[in-house]
């Protein structure tokens, strides 16, 4: 399948940084880091295909197409040589590029991603994604809600929640499910070893599908890699905890500029 010439946005300057978001999410995901790294680093967040402003090619999609995506927007930007941050299925796609393209890359940061699952692991994301085949998406995003965010913050923030969920329902059905099983049944472990530039492995203490033993799983199996897990959170960081994740970040880049 032919790369797709992705909706994206430019902001700062500096080194460049690639942004890649997650399942049904979009480029808005970076703002409030992006409103943080715009002063040292060229930020580049966009749409992956088939989400957002992006178009929408036939279902179904492979990591390979996402990183094929990648690619042609850095080709088509120019920037010879990019920083890497993605959160979730961009957790993956993020190092698979870097693992493509190593002599374009700079450094990776893994944020929310998973490697290194155990067969129980395995088949709870199958049972969901079985789920949402059987009974429609719409049915199931209660129990992404409280994967996603504390209660504490579902209780604070309603709106945000809720336009978190609008995202996912805006999200064609086919896309949703079709990138929902690249993240199912991506499996990083037999491949990570051959990341060699630095890479930021960051997680929240209490997400389940990304939790702290797969993300330390992950750092010991990069060659050069920092692991951070931040306490007494779940999966959405960027909405949450931007303001906790945001210093980690920039910190580890600007080590790496």
């Amino acid at each position: 399948m032919a790369a797709v010439d992705v909706s994206y946005r430019i902001e700062g300057q500096g080194p460049a940084l690639y942004l890649v978001h997650g399942i049904g999410a979009r480029k808005t995901t970076w703002d409030k880091l992006i409103a943080g790294l715009r002063d040292q680093f060229t930020c580049v967040s966009y749409d992956l295909r088939g989400h957002g402003e992006s178009p929408v090619p036939p279902t179904p999609y492979r990591l390979d197409d996402l990183v094929d995506d990648l690619e042609a927007l850095r080709q088509k930007l120019g920037h010879e040589k990019i920083h890497l941050a993605g959160h979730s299925l961009g957790g993956m796609i993020g190092p698979a590029y870097a693992r493509a393209y190593p002599d374009h890359t700079l450094s990776v940061g893994l944020l929310s991603t998973a490697a290194g699952r155990s067969d129980d692991d395995r088949a709870k994301l199958k049972a969901v994604g079985a789920a949402m085949e059987q009974n429609g998406i719409a049915e199931t995003l209660g129990t992404f809600v409280t994967r996603w965010f504390t209660d504490t913050f579902i209780q604070a923030h309603p709106d945000l929640v809720e336009a978190r969920l609008q995202q996912v329902k805006d999200t064609p059905a086919e896309v949703f499910l079709s990138v929902f099983w690249i993240y199912a049944t991506t499996e990083m472990a037999p491949w990570l070893h051959e990341i060699k530039c630095p890479c930021l492995v960051l997680t929240g203490e209490l997400d389940g599908g990304c939790n702290p033993r797969l993300n330390q799983f992950i750092n010991g199996e990069l060659p050069d890699s920092r692991l951070v897990i931040l306490e007494g959170l779940k999966h959405a960081l960027m909405i949450e905890a931007s303001d906790q994740v945001l210093p980690q970040l920039r910190e580890f880049l600007l080590e790496q500029s």
